[in-house]
């Protein structure tokens, strides 16, 4: 646990009792705060007065006692309409933070000369592959690693910063919403595309809310932008000039003396002391990640193709700025590349859960969106595609251009429908359920007598079969089991 200071002696509310909400009714109780919870389900307050915190119901609350309300970030800040207890913090005149702003006021508190170093990532998608990435090269390398934010553990949960050499949190447009003072030494943006426009009133809002984890941008700091993406070149072409950016792409290859592209990195030499020490240092203007190659400021970095965990563009993207970030915090180059080759992969994220015959099953159960499932689609020449559920504003439409690669679709969830209106001439059937999509593609698959790969990557959310993409995809992988598959490791 990493106990917030700051707060000796005073009221604190916490509002909303989730993973986020106990764990900071904890953290502030160990920096000497009083918390005072309250969630409008009876369950969190049931656990709260189990552990011995103060449930009080914030309705009836004298507001004026608080320092501060710090507010689960399942709870709307501003849009669609601010929560209620956000109208009351605000009419009392009390600040409204959240648990990453108190992760930030902890840090804050320490002397530089012990303060663990801080690497936060934030995107619409592939934040949580990311942070994994980066995290797993940062231990490969020895350092001493804790991981967690909106992927894992609570940030607040971690281990205390004595434990710790750097933490990697991944954050979420909400939770960024709620900082002042986050102050991450490497801060990293992957991308932006229409999601959660009710939450922050229009892309406008989006945008701004991811583009907070570089309020904070100076000396000392280091900012990897993905320019992708038009909504994120204005904010990386906008960042002051003290600090270090480096942008991100997947549609540049530089043309060189190295393998396809690229100088060899140990004749970085010859470019002259300067870009020389930069290097070492690990300090890169640019990255391209496209081809299969990994290429930073004219220099070869890795070839990517044997990254076995990290098919397609979008895992090259993720792989930059996973070597990148380790280079900012004195990983060296053979190490950061090595971290990358050696990647396990993330369960639900283009994971092989197993194989029968020459049919590959990939589960991309967190492709929650048309986005997300580009990625994925991206990645295979052939596929057949089980997709649908809650769909998304704007469901498939973006995904036309992919069609051509779909041997076939089978449709599950409530958008198995608009879905196969969408596919038009497109193969496709409606299988309705997760087993009997995963039993008629694994047969479809194997009658080509091809390797082939059948791939879940819904571009729709789980909510209207399953609580959460997790069990979503722990589904498809006992239906591919059940089939007699041989499993496979993640990756």
């Amino acid at each position: 646990m990493i106990p917030v200071p700051g707060f000796e002696g005073r009221r604190v509310a916490v509002f909303g009792l989730g993973r986020s909400g106990i764990t900071a009714a904890r953290a502030l109780h160990a920096g000497g705060a009083i918390p005072i919870l309250w969630d409008d389900g009876v369950s969190g307050r049931m656990q709260a007065e189990a552990e011995g915190f103060t449930v009080e119901d914030l309705n009836q609350a004298d507001w004026s006692q608080f320092a501060a309300l710090v507010l689960s970030p399942g709870a709307p800040l501003t849009h669609p309409k601010p929560h209620w207890t956000v109208d009351k913090a605000r009419a009392a005149g009390v600040e409204i933070i959240g648990d990453i702003e108190l992760f930030a006021r902890a840090m804050a508190r320490m002397p530089a000369t012990v303060r663990p170093r801080v690497i936060a990532i934030t995107g619409t998608n592939g934040k949580s592959t990311t942070t994994a990435l980066i995290g797993w090269v940062l231990k490969q390398a020895g350092l001493k690693v804790a991981v967690g934010g909106n992927i894992g553990i609570g940030v607040l949960a971690l281990p205390a910063p004595a434990e710790v050499g750097v933490y990697v949190i991944e954050v979420s447009s909400y939770q960024l919403d709620l900082t002042t003072t986050f102050a991450p030494d490497v801060a990293i943006l992957t991308n932006i595309s229409p999601d959660h426009l009710d939450r922050h009133g229009g892309m406008e809002g989006y945008v701004a809310a991811k583009a907070r984890i570089f309020q904070a941008h100076g000396d000392g700091r280091t900012a990897l932008v993905g320019t992708d993406d038009q909504w994120i070149k204005p904010i990386a072409y906008g960042l002051p000039a003290q600090g270090w950016v480096t942008t991100v792409t997947t549609r540049v290859m530089v043309v060189g003396g190295g393998k396809r592209g690229g100088t060899p990195v140990d004749q970085v030499s010859r470019r002259g002391p300067a870009r020389d020490q930069a290097f070492d240092e690990g300090h890169l203007i640019s990255l391209e990640a496209c081809d299969g190659e990994l290429t930073g400021d004219g220099l070869f970095l890795a070839d990517l193709t044997k990254a076995r965990s990290l098919p397609g563009n979008h895992n090259a993207q993720n792989a930059a700025f996973a070597y990148a970030a380790a280079r900012a915090v004195g990983v060296p180059h053979e190490a950061a590349v090595e971290g990358l080759m050696t990647f396990p992969g993330l369960a639900h994220r283009m994971e092989h859960v197993g194989t029968l015959g020459k049919v590959r099953f990939i589960n991309d159960s967190k492709a929650t969106n048309a986005d997300a499932a580009r990625q994925a689609l991206s990645s295979y020449e052939r596929s057949f595609w089980i997709a649908g559920g809650r769909a998304k504003a704007g469901g498939i439409d973006e995904l036309e251009d992919l069609f051509p690669r779909v041997v076939e679709a089978f449709l599950i969830g409530e958008s198995a429908g608009p879905f196969a209106a969408r596919l038009g001439d497109t193969p496709h059937r409606i299988s309705g359920d997760m087993a009997s999509a995963v039993k008629a593609a694994a047969e479809a698959a194997a009658a080509t007598g091809r390797e082939e790969v059948v791939l879940l990557s819904p571009a729709a959310a789980s909510f209207d079969q399953y609580p959460d993409f997790e069990v979503r995809g722990e589904a498809f992988r006992a239906a591919v089991l059940n089939l007699g598959a041989t499993p496979s490791g993640h990756g």
